[in-house]
């Protein structure tokens, strides 16, 4: 996913998004909006944890060999996401 925005959106378009987002929402409600998607972004990874979580607990109880797999998966998928989530919040 990291890679498709990066592909896409350059440092100067992301520039131009937040002097867009300052336009629109104005400059005093931009802190609450970037603390909204925070809040999403924190709960979608809980939601995320909770799933891998859950399905790890079935692979175990099932004693399959793939476990590893399917958490070298996960693994790589809270990278990326963590990536564009570091990227956000480096640019708010």
């Amino acid at each position: 996913m990291y890679f498709l925005i990066s592909l896409f959106v350059g440092t100067t378009e992301i520039i131009f998004i937040l002097f867009i987002s300052i336009l629109v929402f104005g400059a005093d409600k931009l802190p609450d909006i970037a603390k909204g998607m925070g809040r999403g972004m924190s709960s979608m990874k809980n939601a995320a944890s909770e799933i891998k979580d859950e399905i790890s607990r079935g692979i175990k109880e099932d004693n399959s060999d793939l476990a590893d797999e399917f958490n070298n998966e996960v693994r790589k998928v809270k990278d990326e996401f963590d990536n564009v989530s570091n990227t956000i919040k480096r640019d708010l």
